[in-house]
């Protein structure tokens, strides 16, 4: 154990954490997202039991968001013709980046099919147990200063 790190974050969470260096991308999934098979190319851990708001708020305490784009997050936008609204776990987001990143949290809107080919790139997706629908976030990582 150690001193000011969340216990959502795992060891193995951590080392991929510390590995990833700048302008790598990490998404946090929910219960939903096929990991697995999108994450063929990344390293892939498993946070079950956890939501993606409580395991958002632990990665950004440690992580920058990129500073050289405008939009270091993604969202994945509300299908076309899908009648669940706009997500009420969004705003819970923009708390946490608020919190995190005041200066530096502007969102892309990514329509389904285009957040999954920019996830296959990712470095790391964290699997969580969010039920929440829409509930996906992906984070460009900046620069430690």
């Amino acid at each position: 154990m150690l001193k000011g790190i969340s216990p959502v974050l795992s060891p193995d969470l951590l080392k991929a954490l510390a590995e990833m260096g700048h302008s790598d991308r990490l998404v946090i999934a929910d219960g939903n997202f096929p990991a697995e098979s999108i994450g063929k190319n990344s390293i892939v851990i498993r946070a079950d039991g956890h939501g993606v708001p409580e395991v958002l708020d632990a990665v950004l305490a440690l992580l920058p968001l990129d500073s050289y784009v405008e939009k270091p997050v993604s969202l994945m936008a509300v299908a076309e013709g899908d009648s669940c609204g706009t997500p009420s776990i969004w705003e819970i987001y923009k708390t946490i980046l608020q919190k995190h990143e005041p200066e530096n949290n502007g969102i892309d809107m990514l329509e389904r099919f285009a957040f999954y080919e920019k996830a296959r790139d990712a470095y790391l997706i964290i699997a969580t147990g969010e039920t929440a629908v829409y509930a996906n976030i992906m984070l460009q990582k900046g620069v430690v200063v």
